[in-house]
């Protein structure tokens, strides 16, 4: 089903962060246009394409500070997403999760709507499926050829015979082979920065090279798609790619901070928390956003600083020192002092305010329905962006 397109709404001249309902999801969209400024500048000077991924935000409003022009090229995770997106003028998709049979039928109606809509496959078994579906004539999305190039999760090794004759069995079916991506997730695993360069040129030679090995097989391959929000921003030489994919750049979150890809003030999304109650002998301040607000997702884990469930900053979202929400219950967060530091627990009365960065924003984002939208400092809120939801 078609996601309906839902505008912007403007905010009432008196909207605030003092009196928002919360937990609210608040958007600082200076720093989303600076951290989009930043990856464009990188990859413009490494002659390269993006084709920016809109899952962590999945909202017309953000995804079009991405394009001058309104629209462009992206990338989706859902169909859902990909259905929603054409309807706001996205005619350019990538859907880069691997292509559940059950799902061709709905590709191939937003193909006849006029998208240019490429899917992800790396088994044979979905090759011949598309080129059965293709047999009755009509339109076909483009086929990208996944690889796995660390590991990480799904695809076929550049070497791997079974690359060739999953492009052999769409072709001879009649279906565009239109070239390879690749997503370096082990790059997730870096820490400071370090391995990142390695990983992006690791991404690279691998999509190159099976690119080429399909090139070889009489298989034009045009697209050579790459893409993880590390090493977007550590690659040094993009010889071979045609586009970079990276999603969480817009809006950055504490696991890419932990990672070395961003600062704390780059993290442009934040859950904006109401105190609710304190308990002095554990060290506990009570708020009303608890993991239905933050989700589960505790992502800085096994990184050398663990940021629990979020970083704790005042209304203005400037951090505390040392001060996170280390545990949460369904609609309680508990904030305290990181454990084994020098912080102190601010003075925070009942009513206050305060805003939780994010360990993961793509999960937090997804537990709201829309973004409360402010312009750098300030507590006034222009708008509120509608987010879609589902698959």
């Amino acid at each position: 089903m078609n996601q309906q397109t839902v505008l912007a709404r403007p905010m009432a001249k008196d909207a605030s962060l003092d009196r928002v309902e919360t937990p609210a999801l608040v958007l600082d969209l200076a720093k989303v246009d600076r951290n989009i400024a930043r990856l464009r500048g990188h990859l413009d000077g490494l002659g390269v394409a993006c084709r920016p991924h809109v899952k962590t935000s999945k909202s017309l409003d953000v995804a079009r500070r991405l394009f001058p022009e309104g629209t462009g090229p992206i990338t989706v995770s859902t169909l859902a997403e990909a259905e929603y997106f054409a309807s706001g003028g996205f005619a350019d998709i990538t859907y880069a999760v691997g292509l559940s049979l059950d799902k061709i039928a709905r590709a191939r109606r937003l193909v006849a709507q006029g998208i240019a809509l490429s899917v992800l496959i790396d088994t044979v078994e979905q090759a011949q499926a598309l080129a059965a579906a293709a047999s009755d004539g009509a339109a076909m999305p483009a086929v990208l050829i996944e690889i796995d190039c660390d590991g990480h999760r799904g695809g076929v090794l550049p070497t791997d015979p079974a690359l060739v004759t999953i492009a052999d069995v769409l072709r001879d079916g009649g279906v565009i082979v239109a070239g390879v991506l690749t997503h370096a997730g082990e790059s997730y695993n870096a820490r400071m920065g370090e391995g990142l360069a390695e990983a992006a040129e690791g991404e690279r030679a691998a999509a190159v090279a099976a690119a080429e090995r399909l090139r070889s097989a009489g298989h034009a391959a045009p697209v050579v798609s790459v893409g993880s929000t590390p090493t977007a921003h550590f690659a040094r030489d993009l010889t071979g790619v045609t586009e970079v994919r990276a999603g969480v750049f817009t809006f950055f979150d504490l696991v890419m901070h932990g990672i070395g890809v961003c600062a704390v003030d780059d993290i442009a999304v934040s859950v904006l928390a109401t105190v609710i109650g304190h308990r002095p002998k554990k060290g506990w301040i009570l708020t009303d956003a608890g993991w239905m607000a933050m989700s589960r997702d505790r992502g800085t884990q096994r990184h050398p600083v663990d940021q629990g469930y979020g970083v704790v900053c005042d209304v203005d979202g400037q951090p505390f020192a040392d001060v996170i929400v280390e545990d949460a219950s369904q609609e309680h967060g508990i904030i305290k002092v990181r454990p084994g530091s020098n912080g102190i627990l601010p003075q925070l009365p009942i009513g206050a305010r305060v805003r939780v960065l994010p360990n993961h924003a793509c999960a937090t984002c997804a537990q709201h329905e829309a973004y409360h939208v402010v312009d750098g400092p300030g507590r006034a809120i222009m708008a509120q962006w509608p987010r879609m939801r589902g698959w």
